[in-house]
């Protein structure tokens, strides 16, 4: 497997992981706005998908930047 091939994987498998996450943790941040004693009005009119998509692009986003930087940073070496 070339330098390439290898670069991408990462990119992939990190944007895949970063996704993930992301996605797990704004559904548990869901979960714990509704299940207050007291809701905000911001958790009540928020729509519940919205919030995911923006945790599922901020994980990739976040995925694909840390394999970017960790490529680099062993390209560097």
């Amino acid at each position: 497997m070339g330098k390439n091939s290898r670069f991408w994987l990462l990119v992939i498998l990190c944007g895949v992981s970063g996704s993930v996450l992301g996605a797990t943790t704004s559904q548990a941040a869901i979960n714990e706005c509704l299940t207050d004693a007291t809701p905000s009005t911001e958790c009540l009119t928020q729509n519940p998908m919205e919030k995911k998509v923006e945790g599922i692009s901020m994980g990739l986003m976040a995925g694909v930047s840390a394999a970017i930087g960790a490529s680099w940073r062993i390209w560097q070496k």
